[in-house]
């Protein structure tokens, strides 16, 4: 599966593919985020996920971390 995403860096848009993208879900919205680094400048971006954005990743064979609160 291929996704769309764009860089805030170098403002270029370009499609990756599922082992380019990387998800982490945390125990709130501000520690489930996913990440992938810019084919075009080399920056690394890091992204926030909704509930839908999660469900079409892992849909789509994103690898996933699952972090654990260590409270």
């Amino acid at each position: 599966m291929v996704f769309k995403a764009a860089c805030p860096e170098c403002r270029g848009r370009f499609e990756l593919a599922a082992g380019a993208l990387r998800l982490a879900i945390g125990a709130s919205d501000r520690t489930t985020f996913y990440s992938f680094t810019c084919p075009d400048c080399g920056s690394v971006v890091r992204k926030p996920a909704g509930e839908r954005i999660v469900e079409l990743l892992t849909g789509g064979g994103v690898r996933t971390l699952r972090l654990h609160s260590t409270v």
